[in-house]
């Protein structure tokens, strides 16, 4: 809080100096001990089989825990909240260079080039279509069909090639330039590619798409929302044109997200909000009707009121990452994948999901079918009985899982019965995602639970309750 109250009469605010965690301050490169401190690591949960367990938060690539260290940053700032961009007061000022210096945060993160614009939205979902409402005219797009649907679907007003699930790395390189060799050179063209899958964790040759990309006249969108809380990502060394991640899956709280890279499109493009903090100035006509100037920076696209807090948490875990190190966050989440992997894979019962196979760099996010078992079911066992939470379904991102089962879209059995046959493939999957602030004894609880589930069954009978598998009892 002293770092609120010190500030300057200009309004600057220095980072708040909170230690991200005790093993991040170690000056030797040595490899981070522990998980970083998150909301939430000390809550505990009753299990129906009777007692309490320290809930164990696997369901990262649908929302990380907030950091500890984001969250004390936020409290810090609360008191002294004000209008951005509105006002001539202390707070107004002090909020409005707080926003700013989040804006100099999160480029600095994603090491932007001096051109870029940092656009804030509000998610990455959010961010795509804004990119999606700034394409030129006739632009044509390139989306592989592994996509998460904030990926796949805001192309519609464009002319669209959806291609084919890639089985290595190489062969999605291959086949967006076979896509892109049939193209006009002359006419816009984009390509939009995941950096990390949200069902299978593994990471995607994005540089090398970026390459073919610019190879043939065409720029690349990467989305980032699994990619970057697990590592680092330079828009510069990666040579991709715009990037999109979420505050919320980067340790951050609110709804805050962001578009990063080349400002030209956006500039030329129709605010995506129409409203104040948009507009440079406005003025009447003599026939009645108003003429616009509009900005043609990022405040072009963030019309109305910021989320201003929003905005201070996600800079705040740019910040906490990397002085974290990612060297040593990567190194700690390849070892509990690694345990994940190893554990899942000792249990002939159990079939991870791959498009690249067991080799393939991953980050923390880990898909499976269990023969014989609902995924509804087996999720909800895993919950009820472990404290454990997972995530079921298709993790919004259909046609991939559809691929990797090998099933046609169907509606799920009913809870507690299998989904298909023994040996068949399930229809829907099971995830397990973690990363920064997972502690050992989650996973080592995930892999036992499976194990014990899948030898010896559920303790309870469960039954579905408003299109949810809960305990029957």
């Amino acid at each position: 809080m002293s770092a609120f109250r010190n500030a300057t009469a200009t309004a600057t605010v220095a980072p708040a100096p909170a230690p991200v965690a005790a093993c991040a301050a170690a000056a030797d490169g040595a490899a981070c001990a522990g998980p970083l401190p998150v909301l939430g690591r000390d809550v505990t949960v009753p299990l129906v089989t009777g007692g309490e367990v320290t809930y164990a938060a696997l369901d990262y690539a649908a929302s990380a825990p907030a950091l500890q260290r984001v969250w004390d940053d936020v409290a810090a700032y609360a008191p002294y909240y004000g209008s951005v961009h509105r006002g001539a007061g202390y707070l107004s000022q002090l909020s409005t260079d707080l926003f700013e210096q989040s804006r100099a945060a999160v480029a600095a993160f994603l090491d932007c080039r001096p051109s870029d614009q940092v656009v804030f939205t509000r998610s990455t979902t959010d961010s795509l279509n804004l990119l999606a409402a700034a394409l030129p005219a006739d632009c044509r797009v390139f989306v592989f069909e592994t996509e998460h649907h904030a990926s796949l679907l805001p192309w519609d007003g464009a002319q669209v090639t959806y291609l084919d699930a890639p089985r290595t790395p190489d062969e999605a390189v291959a086949t967006l330039e076979r896509a892109l060799a049939g193209r006009d050179p002359h006419g816009a063209a984009l390509v939009c590619v995941t950096g990390a899958s949200n069902v299978t964790g593994e990471l995607w040759p994005v540089k090398e798409l970026a390459a073919a990309a610019h190879a043939h006249g065409a720029r690349i969108v990467l989305d980032a929302a699994q990619l970057a809380p697990h590592h680092p990502v330079s828009v510069r060394d990666l040579d991709v044109d715009w990037v999109a991640l979420s505050g919320h899956k980067l340790y951050a709280p609110f709804g805050s997200g962001v578009l990063a890279g080349r400002a030209d499109w956006l500039q030329q493009a129709k605010p995506y909000l129409a409203g104040g903090g948009a507009s440079r100035t406005v003025a009447r006509r003599e026939d009645g009707g108003v003429d616009v100037e509009w900005h043609t920076t990022a405040a072009r696209h963030e019309a109305g009121s910021p989320n201003v807090i929003g905005v201070h948490a996600l800079a705040s875990a740019c910040r906490a990452l990397t002085e974290a190190g990612f060297d040593r966050l990567v190194a700690r989440e390849r070892e509990l994948i690694a345990q994940v992997r190893a554990g899942l894979s000792g249990i002939p019962q159990v079939r991870i999901l791959s498009l690249f196979g067991d080799d393939a760099p991953r980050v923390g996010v880990i898909s499976f079918v269990v023969e014989g078992w609902n995924s509804s079911h087996f999720a909800a066992a895993l919950s009820a009985e472990y404290g454990i939470g997972v995530r079921d379904g298709l993790f919004c991102a259909h046609p991939l899982v559809r691929t990797l089962l090998g099933s046609a879209p169907q509606e799920p059995g009913a809870c507690g019965a299998p989904e298909a046959a023994p040996g068949e493939s399930s229809l829907n999957a099971i995830r397990v995602s973690f990363g920064a602030g997972t502690p050992d004894e989650h996973v080592e609880r995930f892999v036992r639970a499976v194990r014990e589930l899948v030898t010896e069954g559920a303790q309870l009978q469960y039954r579905t309750e408003e299109g949810r598998c809960v305990p029957a009892v």
